[in-house]
């Protein structure tokens, strides 16, 4: 009889140890993280422990992740209140400058508006590459990752040689793409593109409405 018969017969026939029920106190197998026999009552407990310990481990890690997200969504209220209260389209670029700055810090920002919004003098309305356009009324959600070909990096004007990674943000206003957001830093393991993009999101609607509001 082969392993696999005894251990299907055992699975069908749970009654097996009602019946035998003293042959429970006479079987010992190995102990997991040693040579020694243990009783499978012995065993038995060191598996309900070992499991403990694992949804131990995993618990702490949900509440981390917890505490982390409660860090960011109080991070982006103040953006928010900061975002509603800016009286001016300079106020709007001066709070977000400074949340990001301050309260993520991120410190490198940049961002560049079109499609019908009002022009204005200043960097932020000069003219993209048209790749930037596509980029942005197609992205599903934000770029997070290394530099890549676009070209954004160069709106960082002196800082663009120190910037390793980024966050690309369409702006948008309902279901109309206003501009683009870019964030850079100097660390190459802060924007990768596994990590979640929901607050990023939510800024750049944030963002979009406060700059539409502000320029009509």
């Amino acid at each position: 009889m082969r392993a696999d018969d005894v251990a299907r017969y055992l699975q069908d026939h749970p009654q097996f140890f009602d019946e035998y029920h003293e042959l429970l106190a006479h079987l010992y197998v190995p102990h997991p993280h040693g040579g020694r026999a243990i009783s499978i009552t012995e065993r038995q407990i060191l598996t309900l422990r070992e499991k403990t310990r694992t949804l131990e481990l995993k618990l702490a890690e949900l509440l981390r992740f917890g505490e982390d997200n409660d860090v960011i969504s109080t991070r982006v209220h103040a953006l928010s209140l900061a975002l509603m209260s800016a009286g001016s389209f300079d106020a709007v670029m001066s709070a977000l400058r400074e949340q990001l700055s301050e309260g993520f810090s991120v410190p490198h920002t940049a961002l560049r508006l079109w499609n019908s919004v009002l022009t204005r003098e200043g960097e932020v309305f000069e003219p993209v590459d048209e790749r930037i356009r596509v980029f942005a009324n197609e992205a599903r959600q934000p770029y997070c990752g290394p530099v890549n070909d676009l070209g954004v990096v160069a709106w960082f004007g002196e800082a663009a040689p120190r910037v390793q990674s980024i966050a690309l943000v369409p702006l948008r206003r309902d279901a109309r793409v206003v501009g683009l957001l870019a964030l850079g830093a100097n660390d190459d393991a802060r924007f990768v593109p596994d990590m979640g993009t929901l607050y990023l999101e939510r800024i750049g609607e944030l963002l979009g409405a406060s700059l539409i509001r502000e320029l009509g």
